[in-house]
């Protein structure tokens, strides 16, 4: 890696940089009122030096002077179109004005008018290593030929009759040195002022650059990021109606049938039936209300209506109330550690995990021939070697698939969405002993390493058909 001055200089004049500063629409317009206003200035300035008697040894004709000048003014329209280009021209100018009317060349005018060609062919160049090359041989060329006049006596012979008839100095230098290193320092401040300067104006316009890059990018990521947003939440409402709906029109069904099966024998039993359906559907539509109440963009609930909060693991006993028949009998269990820690599971985990036993549950009323099935949650709270704090449920039942049953496969689908989405592991699928074992664990401490395995046999599997309602 190159080091030192070389290393800055090239870091400086940005050689490996590819941006290419590009005129804007109006920059055409723009330059061509510089140019008028150059024009415009150097024929005044002329005019008040000559009014001075300044040109009195330039032996061309005025006219002449003025048309040349004007001329010289022309490139600047197009300087940051062809820079370079522009620059060599406006060089090869000053060059011929310096050889035939050197008074003309030593007026501001001139010396103005060559400043900022030089000044834009540096701001503006498209190529940074050819605007390098062309300024070098530029410098070479205007240095060559000002070391050319003082070498061949024009230069001393015009210090030396500046001095003429005056006392002789008391400074450190030589009258002849004095003037030739004063030269020199114009030259090198002259150029080099034009040359830093028109550098750092395209370093300032490169920042701008990519300061509006960087506010582009993440105005697009912003947008990308609210999208994604919005397609999270619309899959947790889909999952949300899924499990709500899918849980109370099943109990519905099933206690619409119990209710049709007993009603000419048993009016108690039917109305008993049917009130479990009244029942389920105000709560499938309660939950409804609460779910869809996320949907309104001022946050504020319907006039009138009561938001419950979502169910989470101190409901599950409750749920598995609801499956426990005569016909599936429900068990229920929980461990903790240490006590009292299912209290301080997160209510998004909470919500998961009730939402996976409920699915879990609903499938085994509509797809298996199970008699039995048994609930456990575990919570550790507390880290153990090799084990992070988690919080897990289990649903293990004793039946095989139930013939002439599907669904459409978003029970699974929202499952395996929930999983990923909180960084857990789960594990679906038959048991090798007989029935079907549905466990999902979620860690307590954020998002885990894990990407959510779903090891899921319901598929073409012995288990239990894929497909649920």
């Amino acid at each position: 890696m190159r080091s030192g001055v070389p290393a800055r200089a090239e870091a400086f004049f940005a050689l490996d940089d590819d941006w290419v500063r590009r005129p804007g629409r109006t920059a055409l317009r723009n330059d061509a009122v510089i140019a008028v206003a150059f024009v415009a200035f150097t024929l005044l300035s002329l005019e008040l030096v000559r009014s001075l008697g300044g040109l009195d040894e330039t032996h061309v004709s005025v006219p002449v002077i003025y048309l040349v000048l004007a001329l010289g003014c022309l490139p600047i329209v197009l300087r940051r179109r062809w820079p370079l280009t522009v620059a060599v021209l406006g060089s090869l100018h000053f060059l011929a004005i310096g050889l035939t009317m050197p008074a003309v060349m030593s007026q501001l005018p001139s010396q103005a008018l060559y400043f900022y060609l030089l000044f834009s062919a540096v701001a503006w160049a498209r190529d940074r290593r050819q605007m390098l090359l062309v300024m070098a041989g530029v410098l070479l060329l205007m240095f060559g030929w000002l070391t050319w006049q003082f070498a061949v006596g024009s230069g001393v012979e015009g210090i030396l009759e500046s001095l003429r008839g005056e006392p002789e100095p008391h400074g450190l230098f030589s009258p002849v040195v004095a003037g030739v290193a004063y030269t020199f320092l114009i030259n090198v401040v002259y150029f080099g002022g034009a040359v830093l300067g028109g550098q750092v104006a395209w370093r300032g316009a490169r920042q701008r650059a990519s300061l509006a890059d960087q506010a582009a990018t993440i105005a697009q990521q912003t947008d990308e990021l609210r999208e994604h947003a919005v397609v999270e939440e619309r899959l947790r409402i889909a999952r949300e109606l899924h499990d709500v709906v899918a849980h109370h029109v099943s109990v519905m069904g099933v206690q619409a049938a119990a209710a049709r099966r007993v009603l000419a024998k048993d009016r108690e039993a039917a109305e008993g039936a049917l009130a479990e359906v009244e029942e389920s559907a105000r709560q499938a539509v309660g939950e409804m209300r609460s779910l869809l109440g996320t949907l309104r963009r001022d946050g504020q609930p319907s006039s009138g209506t009561s938001r419950a909060p979502e169910p989470g693991l101190g409901d599950l006993p409750g749920l598995v109330e609801q499956f426990d028949s005569a016909a599936l009998r429900v068990s229920w269990s929980c461990v903790e550690d240490p006590p009292g820690a299912v209290h301080e599971v997160a209510a998004p985990i909470g919500l998961s995990l009730y939402r996976t036993v409920q699915e879990a549950l609903a499938n085994v009323r509509r797809h298996s021939t199970a008699t039995s099935a048994g609930v456990v949650l575990r919570v550790q709270s507390e880290p153990v070697p090799g084990t992070a704090p988690y919080a897990e449920v289990e649903v293990l039942d004793d039946g095989r698939p139930r013939g002439h049953t599907s669904g459409t496969g978003l029970g699974l689908l929202g499952m395996r969405e929930r999983v990923t989405h909180l960084g857990g592991s789960s594990e679906i699928g038959p048991r090798l002993t007989g029935g079907f074992r549905v466990r999902v664990r979620l860690p307590l401490d954020g998002l885990s390493a894990g990407s959510g395995r779903l090891e899921d046999s319901r598929r073409g599997s012995a288990g239990h058909p894929a497909g649920v309602v």
